[in-house]
């Protein structure tokens, strides 16, 4: 296989800029929660997709169950599935500083989003019957900050695939459309308020961007490494170790 050339180094500055964006929102989000200021907003999220006297979801069950697809993409299991198969993907595309950045920045995004939890806590919405199982703190909403972390950092690595800034571009806005997505599922679900998972989403997007501006130059030190190249199944040094001596 013809792999492409190194295209892309992520700009700090420019991440910079788009994490302390983010960061700003998620605070005024938090500021928003903790004073009292969102209940028409939740009230109104909440009630949008359902309808009746039993509050029940609105449109056909294809609609239904395409919901409850998306909310799949930012739970545990594909979430991580999706994480550990794009670090593998990236080492055999010999993009391993960029593999070693993404493993960082959704270790990361689980420990700021933990801390998170623990910063505000919330209980989960009553206002409509729940349509899946949820527990745990509800602020802010832990499938929207993974969603966000391991998606567009997902798309952060692999824009690195190419020279042009259309398809760096797409890459990255795509995985906020799909991340934004399975955040409004959770709403939609009635196991989130609005602002939770508001806040989820640009406090993960944050982090993203934060993790790629200020993890880059360790993250390329450890992918450097003699250790890593050992452990690299694609570098010359390991298929030079496995081959029986002449």
């Amino acid at each position: 296989m013809r792999l492409p050339e190194r295209g892309f180094t992520i700009d700090r500055r420019k991440a910079l800029i788009a994490a302390a964006v983010f960061w700003a929102g998620f605070a005024a989000v938090v500021y928003a929660v903790t004073h009292g200021l969102t209940g028409g907003f939740d009230t109104w999220g909440l009630l949008s997709y359902r309808t009746g006297a039993d509050l029940h979801p609105r449109g056909p069950e294809l609609v239904f169950e395409s919901v409850r697809d998306v909310t799949a993409l930012g739970g545990v299991f594909l979430r991580n599935l999706f994480a550990l198969a794009a670090v593998v993907a990236l080492v055999f595309l010999k993009l391993r500083r960029e593999a070693v950045l993404f493993a960082f920045t959704v270790i990361g995004g689980w420990l700021a989003n933990t801390g998170a939890k623990l910063l505000v806590g919330r209980d989960r919405p009553q206002i409509v019957p729940h349509l899946t199982e949820a527990g745990g703190e509800s602020f802010p909403s832990g499938h929207s900050f993974s969603a966000a972390v391991v998606y567009i950092g997902m798309a952060l690595a692999f824009a690195a695939l190419s020279r042009r800034h259309s398809v760096r571009y797409t890459l990255v806005v795509g995985a906020m459309v799909l991340s934004a997505m399975v955040a409004w599922s959770r709403v939609m679900l009635g196991v989130h308020f609005p602002s939770d998972v508001l806040a989820g989403w640009l406090g993960g997007a944050g982090w993203a961007f934060l993790a790629a501006a200020l993890l880059y130059h360790p993250a390329r030190a450890a992918a450097d490494s003699h250790a890593a190249e050992r452990l690299d199944p694609t570098s010359d040094l390991h298929k030079s170790a496995r081959e029986p001596a002449r």
